[in-house]
């Protein structure tokens, strides 16, 4: 069974019943373990890289293992707790870039996924409160510090907004499902513009517990799609990107980085945690975003794939683009950048989007560079090498434990 976008099909179609708007992509923000900002990680993702060093942010005694996608936030942020900061380094770029200026009448929707919050600050308050029980210092301010709504708020004073706030937590579909929320309100005619993204921070709690299901490559780096996979690598990281009319775009001289045509979204019921091998729901929801792009697969240029690294995920995937691009699936690029700084859980959506973006504004496809023997699956064109390449359209997909799938079709504008 499979419910798309929660309804029969209605991905394509907007919430009035006027024509939807076209939407754009006007600013985007990036801090991962491969470096803070556009230049530091196009340059790396475009060669391929590989990110990851030994975790000091907790004791990793006692795990399988020790090293993930760490990265190491700027200066000037160590007030807040790691998720805020990484949240509003990225949603800084990206307002910069996007040359918007902040109005107090205006309700602009904020739209954020994300796995796990600011789940470090719960570990600390659960710490103190079985280390020190009679001790209350700090305890209520961790509190709120907890709620994932703290997150969107300390994001949206320091950039002078307001307005309704939508976090999802959709697991790893989270930060492409907030995207896609957000390009749904500016289309529809809900409003004029919106800032989008998603983020995760490291933090014990959930490094132990997919260490636990052994879901973690013993063998870094992670190789997703190589016949030999045996596990995902964990990182952390955070991607916003704002979006508004082309009309408003236009009327202003904006640098527009992409046009959004496509969002769609489906919901596996194989299974608690396994996605259906033959990649049911990923297909659907490839095919929900670019019916509404009205785009086939001849139309894209790159996939940007989920491409964990786990012998379920990646088979199910797999098995997708197949079905989806058939007989002509050979001229299909695909590749996976978590093989270069880990999975970023419900910040991973947002965070691949703004490396398709990269990719499509200067002309490159990011290489997984840590396969070494393709899986049979691959019957599609799997980047393993550097490659400049001129992309038009991309497509990147996020796919989450519950069953949650998520697809955005970009284009540069036309």
């Amino acid at each position: 069974m499979l419910l798309v976008s929660g309804v029969p099909f209605l991905a394509g179609q907007s919430l009035k019943t006027s024509a939807p708007r076209r939407v754009v992509i006007t600013g985007s923000g990036i801090i991962t373990s491969m470096g803070n900002g556009w230049r530091a990680n196009a340059d790396g993702f475009r060669e391929g890289r590989l990110a990851f060093r030994e975790i000091t942010l907790f004791d990793t005694t006692g795990q399988r293992v020790h090293s993930g996608g760490q990265l190491e936030l700027p200066a000037g942020y160590e007030k807040l707790d790691r998720a805020s900061a990484m949240l509003l380094c990225a949603a800084r770029e990206a307002w910069g870039e996007s040359g918007w200026e902040a109005d107090a009448e205006e309700a602009m929707p904020i739209c954020l996924g994300t796995s796990a919050g600011a789940m470090a600050v719960g570990e600390d308050y659960y710490k103190q409160a079985v280390d020190e029980p009679g001790n209350v210092n700090g305890q209520r301010a961790r509190i709120r510090a907890y709620l994932t709504e703290s997150q969107a708020l300390t994001m949206a004073d320091g950039l002078g907004i307001s307005g309704p706030v939508t976090i999802i937590t959709n697991a790893c579909a989270s930060g492409a499902n907030a995207i896609g929320h957000a390009y749904r309100q500016v289309q529809s005619g809900r409003a004029e513009r919106a800032i989008a993204g998603g983020y995760d921070a490291l933090c014990k709690m959930v490094f132990s517990g997919f260490d636990s299901l052994q879901a973690l490559t013993t063998s870094l780096p992670p190789r997703p799609f190589d016949a030999n996979r045996d596990g995902l690598a964990l990182g952390e990281g955070a991607a916003v990107v704002t979006v508004e009319t082309l009309e408003s775009a236009k009327k202003r001289g904006a640098n527009i980085l992409a046009e959004i045509v496509g969002y769609g979204a489906a919901t596996d019921l194989h299974h608690l945690t396994q996605p259906n091998p033959e990649g049911d729901a990923a297909l659907a929801s490839m095919n929900a975003a670019c019916t509404e792009a009205g785009m086939s697969h001849a139309d894209i240029d790159y996939i940007n794939s989920h491409g964990t690294g786990t012998p379920l995920n990646d088979i199910a995937e797999g098995n997708a683009i197949c079905r989806w691009a058939g007989n002509d699936v050979g001229r299909v690029a695909v590749s996976s950048t978590k093989a270069s700084v880990g999975h970023l859980l419900g910040g991973a959506g947002a965070v691949e989007a703004v490396i398709s973006l990269m990719a499509m504004k200067e002309s490159w496809l990011p290489p997984t560079t840590t396969v070494k023997t393709p899986d049979p699956v691959c019957k599609f064109d799997l980047v393993r090498e550097p490659r400049d390449a001129e992309l038009r359209a991309v497509l990147t997909n996020s796919f989450g434990f519950g069953g949650a799938n998520a697809t955005l079709v970009m284009k540069k504008l036309s």
